[in-house]
């Protein structure tokens, strides 16, 4: 069976991430902070978790003096269902790549 396209490693972290406050809005560079994430890694993962419907998003209404606005992010209702399935689900190992001869 192939794998989720919500069950990588690196989602796994966004997903657990934000399940421990699910109602909290969070902006990004905290969620990068706690799961160590670079941000061409995770903007991608919360697009695609917005599209899916799993995340709203949001622009920050009133930012602090100085700072630019920041997007925040939060699980929808089937996102916090996702969140705890793919919590519960194995991890996933690839399969370890084949040695190369002469190398």
């Amino acid at each position: 069976m192939p794998a989720r396209p919500d069950s990588s490693p690196q989602t796994r972290s966004v997903l657990a991430a934000l399940r421990r406050e699910p109602s909290t809005w969070r902006h990004g560079y905290d969620i990068a902070k706690e799961t160590e994430l670079a941000s061409g890694t995770l903007y991608p993962i919360l697009g695609r978790l917005a599209d899916r419907g799993l995340l709203e998003t949001c622009w920050e209404t009133d930012p602090q003096e100085g700072r630019p606005r920041r997007h925040l992010y939060r699980l929808t209702a089937t996102g916090v269902q996702r969140a705890a399935e793919v919590d519960r689900e194995p991890v996933r190992r690839s399969a370890p790549r084949p040695a190369i001869e002469g190398a």
